[in-house]
């Protein structure tokens, strides 16, 4: 019987039910609909689709590109980005289940990768919640973001 949450792999049976996403305004001040992710998509990013019961529920990417630098020196680092869990699914445990299975994901999609970091804005409390709740660690870096300081998380993967 499969888990109620799993990471899968984004494939393109995925994007009628992910353009129907909805987020709250407040929401969207730190993240984007998956279908506005999809549409900048590069090939250093692998989009990931968390389901729920086999439903497209949530969404973020994994950046392994040059962009990773800013955020971590350590080699084979993976980057998190993008982070979305439709409305009707929030505050059920959602994304705490699937960032709790990110290590497994990542081992499976990222064989030589020893650590997820992520960027989560200083005003953005439930993230950063969700993320330290998940197993991430401040690592006492901050960044400036498009919309004000970040803090930078990370992961130890194996």
């Amino acid at each position: 019987m499969p888990l109620p949450v799993q990471l899968v792999p984004y494939n393109t049976s995925f994007y009628p039910r992910l353009s129907r996403f909805s987020l709250s305004e407040n929401q969207l001040v730190f993240t984007s609909l998956p279908i506005k992710v999809l549409a900048n998509l590069t090939t250093d990013q692998l989009p990931v689709v968390i389901t729920y019961e086999e439903e497209p529920v949530g969404f973020f990417l994994l950046n392994n590109g040059l962009r990773v630098q800013e955020y971590s020196s350590k080699q084979g680092s993976v980057l998190l980005t993008s982070l979305s869990i439709d409305t009707a699914y929030q505050g059920i445990g959602v994304a705490r289940q699937a960032m709790k299975q990110l290590p497994l994901f990542i081992s499976d999609h990222f064989h030589q990768c020893e650590e997820v970091v992520l960027a989560v804005n200083m005003r953005n409390t439930p993230a950063q919640s969700l993320y330290i709740k998940a197993g991430f660690e401040d690592t006492g870096k901050r960044k400036m973001g498009p919309i004000g300081e970040q803090m930078i998380l990370s992961l130890t993967v194996n």
